[in-house]
This record gives structure tokens, C-alpha cells and sequence, in this order.
């Protein structure tokens, strides 16, 4: 299932062929993902929409008007949502009903991933928040004042990354420390798969790594911006 623009919705089973679905919103939706036999879609002003095959949407009540820019899902049952102005939304039931969580923050909130056990999310100015449930947040220290836009976890390692060539990693999402990404391009996407990393960013930036320590360029073959990525 993909999602972008003007609430468009796109489903595939093979990811050549694609179908045109009707989302039921003409707001922007800017990410989903898919947990408890569930698609769940995020977007301008407040936007959720939940599904149970890809092709018939509902539009969900999540109690704010804030653009939500990244959801998550604990594996168990548990979907959580984060968006402008430090907003987080919790889940229990599918996207039913929401519960707003205190941030402890008004920066945007660009990304969540629910983790080893921990959910971590990432944000403007720096941003880092954790959570083991996601009820009660706690600030990390991350180093860094550059907007960070995207997280994800794996070799035993969280990697966060965003404006300026911005790569930070945790083995524990307490302690982040700034490694170097050799570039000053801002990076949107962030994925582990296949026993290495890759992040995508402004003007057909790629990069990869085995540790998210060190990090080598790639071609991409195109000068346009690359916003995420994902791995099977």
C-alpha cells in the first residue's frame, strides 16, 4: 500500500501492477504502516484512515488538527502516532479511539519506530523522545540542533537521521552519538534490511553501511529528492 498527495492511496500485490483506491480524503497523507491485521494511514489536519485489506478505508477521530507525520505499531496491539507541535496519539483498539499524550515538547514530531522493546521518536531542533509503553515520553540528549527526520533500528543499533547530512546512532536509545555521513545533503529515509542500512535523502542522495557507523555514497543514478525507503 502506498500513500502521498491529495489522499492518494495505491495498492499493489506484487508491486508492479498498481490500483487506484478511493481513501476517502483529499488531505495528504504522509505515512502508513500495518500491525494487528491493520493498514493505517496518517495525514494533514488530524487524518487517520484504517483499513483491513488495503482497498476499503475508514476515517478515524483523532481528537487533533495537527499534521501527523509518522505512526507505529508495537507489535502487540498498540498503535502510536506523532505529528506537529510535539503531538502524540496512542491507540489501543485499531485507530477507534485515540488517547493524547504529554510530549513534553512543542517541536514537530517527524518519526516513531517501536523498537527492542522501546518506542523512539524523532523531531525538529534534535528532537529525541523514548517511551517503553508509549504513555510517558523522556527526552533524550542527542547532540544535535538539526531537524531530524527519520529512525530506524537494526544490528543492534538505532539510526536517526535529518537536515545537513544529520546520522546519529544508539545501542541503547538513551546515549546517541553523531557519526559522520560524509555529506551535507538532508536525508529523509532511514531503513534496515539485507544486514546493512540505507539512507535516501535530497538530490538522489544513497547511502549505506554495514554498522551505521561508516557510511559509503551510492549512485542513484537521479538528481530528485528520495523521501523513504523500505526493505522486505
Amino acid at each position: 500500500v502506498a500513500v502521498g498527495a491529495n489522499g492518494t492511496m495505491l495498492t499493489s500485490t506484487d508491486g508492479t501492477s498498481w490500483t487506484s483506491r478511493t481513501s476517502g480524503t483529499s488531505k495528504y497523507l504522509y505515512e502508513i504502516t500495518y500491525g494487528s491485521s491493520t493498514f493505517m494511514a496518517v495525514g494533514q489536519t488530524g487524518t487517520i484512515l484504517t483499513s483491513s485489506d488495503g482497498t476499503s478505508w475508514d476515517n478515524r477521530t483523532s481528537g487533533t488538527t495537527k499534521n501527523l507525520k509518522g505512526v507505529t505499531h508495537d507489535g502487540v496491539g498498540l498503535f502510536a502516532t506523532v505529528g506537529e507541535s510535539g503531538t502524540i496519539l496512542t491507540s489501543p483498539d485499531n485507530g477507534s479511539t485515540w488517547t493524547s499524550r504529554t510530549s513534553g515538547t512543542s517541536n514537530g514530531l517527524n518519526g516513531v519506530i517501536n523498537r527492542n522493546n522501546a518506542f523512539v521518536v524523532v523531531g525538529d531542533s534534535g528532537t529525541i523522545l523514548t517511551s517503553s509503553g508509549a504513555a510517558t515520553w523522556t527526552s533524550r540528549t542527542s547532540g544535535s540542533s538539526n531537524n531530524l527526520t527519520g529512525i530506524t533500528y537494526g544490528n543492534s543499533t538505532f539510526v536517526a537521521v535529518g537536515a545537513n547530512g544529520t546520522m546519529l546512532t544508539s545501542t541503547d536509545n538513551t546515549s546517541w552519538t553523531t557519526t559522520g555521513s560524509g555529506i551535507s545533503n538532508t536525508l529523509w529515509g532511514v531503513i534496515y534490511g539485507k544486514s546493512a542500512f540505507v539512507v535516501v535523502g535530497q538530490t538522489g542522495t544513497i547511502l549505506t553501511s554495514s554498522d551505521g557507523i561508516s557510511w559509503t555514497s551510492r549512485s542513484s543514478g537521479t538528481s530528485s529528492h528520495l523521501e523513504d525507503v523500505i526493505s522486505n
